[in-house]
């Protein structure tokens, strides 16, 4: 069954004078327990498509359907809660603040995320998060003692501890060697199979493609393969 649903949607851009197509009328189904990959060259709109999907930026016209609601037509309040509560987002960079512990990283997140558990429960969800990720060892480290590969673990961790539905990566590995890169598909994979999420990564890294479900090539705004 599809999750997650993506029907005919157009992005145009306008700087008053020129109007661009970026998206020509994109459609894609995302299933539960399965990894889609958005490849295609730079341009080719794969970023436009996940940040309209996610909520982050609005289509022009086409409809996103979520639990079968189309979030084009939500208040932008609606689609706040759901980007809190059901959406997890990994990126390029692991973006984790400074000042804050492996676990502290994850508890702004359970903050953020609107979830109503004790803080006995949220202690507890995550150590098992932790463990999940193993990073469990690292709970009291900054980032600044974490290498690479575990600065992404822990934005793993972070981006799914509030138990999302759906989780959008954007180039998860872009900024890793090829052992680490690796290392992160491996646990992407488990945990997109483990927690049966419905995952959509943007990637230029053809060597991870081995570790996902489907493959969906773009080229100038449109699905080509």
């Amino acid at each position: 069954m599809s999750a997650f649903i993506i029907d005919e949607v157009k992005k145009t851009f306008s700087n008053g004078e020129i109007e661009e197509e970026i998206l020509k009328g994109v459609n894609l189904s995302l299933k539960e327990g399965e990894i889609t990959a958005l490849i295609g060259p730079s341009g080719s709109g794969k970023s436009t498509v996940l940040t309209i999907a996610a909520g982050l930026q609005k289509a022009s016209t086409g409809e996103i359907m979520f639990e079968g609601k189309d979030m084009t037509k939500m208040s932008q309040e609606e689609v706040r809660h759901i980007r809190a509560t059901d959406f997890g987002f990994v990126f390029q960079s692991s973006h984790l603040v400074p000042f804050l512990t492996v676990a502290e990283q994850l508890q702004l997140m359970l903050d953020v995320s609107e979830t109503k558990t004790s803080k006995k429960e949220q202690v507890k969800a995550i150590d098992e998060m932790l463990k999940l990720v193993e990073m469990e060892h690292r709970k009291e480290a900054y980032p600044s003692s974490l290498s690479g590969g575990e600065r992404q673990r822990v934005a793993i961790a972070r981006a799914i501890i509030h138990r999302p539905k759906i989780l959008f990566a954007d180039e998860p590995t872009a900024s890793l060697d090829t052992n680490r890169s690796k290392g992160v598909m491996e646990l992407l994979q488990e945990l997109t199979r483990t927690l049966n999420l419905t995952t959509l990564m943007v990637t230029h890294d053809e060597e991870m493609l081995p570790y996902v479900d489907r493959v969906i090539t773009m080229r100038d705004g449109y699905i080509v393969e």
